[in-house]
């Protein structure tokens, strides 16, 4: 069965510092993978290039069948990608309501299959429709980082994402986002999952990549991944 996102030997350079050495990855549909790994190892580059965000200097990335390494980024996203990035990328000059219509403008011409979409992000965050009407300015980071979540799944995506789901968030708070992940996972979600808190990350995905200094060190089943004697050493503070 071919993966729904194939990337090959990708290169990446900023100028003349290349930020990622030849990776490949692949990921199914169905499946959530994680990309774990000490800052500056080239993660959230990964997924700028997937998204469009950054060309790819060599390799290729093929999604859904189709080659996007060339693409521009609002073509890959009405291909079907959606990306969460680092530091939630929220309109902060928009209301709640705003942000999330705009988020929803891809299956404009489906009004049912958008206001279901909608009820969904205010059943797994009831918090933003107490807030419909705020500014994304005024909201907790905590708030910000739902809206981010809720603006990617009103899109209704077939492959999310997610740049460090967990940063700055207190400890209540990111049992929270990762128990809204584990709950559109068990939906039949596609996710690609960055993060630094690798045991969060590895507690919810069911593969891993491990990155260090733009190249991928190891892989393989997330559990085993867990009770890796380098993984734990490193990043898992056993």
């Amino acid at each position: 069965m071919s993966a729904l996102l194939a990337v090959t030997d990708l290169v990446v350079r900023y100028g003349d510092i290349p930020a990622l050495h030849g990776i490949t990855l692949e990921v199914q549909a169905g499946e959530v993978v994680a990309l774990i790994g000490p800052n500056g190892a080239g993660k959230s580059t990964t997924l700028r290039a997937i998204s469009g965000l950054t060309r790819a200097s060599a390799g290729g990335i093929v999604f859904d069948g189709r080659d996007i390494t060339r693409a521009p980024a609002h073509e890959i996203v009405r291909a079907g990608i959606v990306h969460v990035p680092e530091g939630r990328g929220i309109f902060t000059n928009l209301t709640v309501r705003e942000n999330l219509e705009l988020a929803g403008t891809t299956r404009r011409h489906d009004a049912a299959a958008l206001a279901q979409a909608r009820e969904r992000v205010f059943r797994l965050f009831p918090r933003l429709k107490e807030r419909l009407g705020q500014p994304g300015a005024t909201l907790s980071g905590g708030e910000q980082q739902m809206l981010a979540l809720g603006r990617a799944l009103m899109a209704q995506s077939k492959l999310l994402l997610m740049d460090e789901p967990s940063m700055g968030l207190a400890p209540v708070l990111v049992d929270l986002i990762y128990a809204v992940i584990r709950e559109i996972k068990s939906g039949g979600a596609t996710i690609l999952l960055v993060e630094q808190n690798a045991y969060q990350a590895l507690g919810v995905a069911d593969r891993a990549y491990v990155l260090e200094t733009g190249r991928i060190v190891l892989q393989g089943p997330a559990a085993e991944l867990r009770n890796h004697r380098e993984v734990k050493r490193a990043y898992l503070g056993g």
